[in-house]
């Protein structure tokens, strides 16, 4: 009984961390304001956190490592190189259209120095079968030459836009809005 409890704490500190921060930013989401959203004593984050900082990072490694098991769901290594970036591609836009809290802690994250080095290597790690895919596409004649920043900033990241507009406007993206957008996506990166 005591363990469900714990993991429950713990939960609610993770989940009022990316509220805070999400709506607060890093540095105006203190410790203090984190425990009084999770419902618990400034005290017991320390029971589970060494400082922010650790917590920022937890969740982040947290958050990675379930939006790399979302991404490649359904993915072989196996498909031809079209039909792997096209699961993984509507993967990421399925994570970023279900988990838009989640994206926009992550998204934050990727660009502050408060991730460890460590950490954010570990990031990159996760979503390596993605960069695996772009490499053997490079060799087999049908993706560009271009770097991992490259094909992630003209293949995934107008995703990003596309979402927030979406979410924004409360609007859903139509079937034919997604195929456009995955076709510029493709069109952008291979040859």
């Amino acid at each position: 009984m005591e363990k469900v409890k714990v993991q429950n704490k713990r939960e609610a500190i993770l989940k009022a961390t990316l509220k805070m921060v999400n709506n607060h930013g890093f540095h105006a989401a203190p410790m203090s304001m984190i425990s009084k959203q999770a419902g618990v004593s400034p005290g017991t984050i320390y029971l589970y956190f060494e400082n922010k900082e650790d917590l920022i990072n937890t969740l982040y490694r947290e958050l990675k490592a379930k939006f790399a098991e979302m991404i490649f769901s359904g993915f072989d290594s196996d498909m031809t190189v079209l039909d792997g970036f096209k699961v993984i591609w509507g993967n990421v836009l399925a994570y970023k259209c279900n988990e838009p809290e989640e994206a926009l802690f992550i998204e934050q994250c990727d660009n502050t120095p408060m991730i460890s080095d460590e950490n954010k290597q570990k990031g990159y790690q996760a979503i390596q079968p993605l960069y695996d895919l772009w490499e053997r596409g490079q060799r087999e004649g049908v993706v560009k030459p271009f770097s991992r920043i490259m094909l992630f900033s003209f293949s995934l990241l107008p995703i990003l836009y596309l979402v927030k507009e979406s979410l924004r406007n409360e609007t859903s993206l139509s079937t034919v809005d997604i195929e456009n957008a995955f076709k510029a996506s493709w069109d952008a990166i291979s040859l």
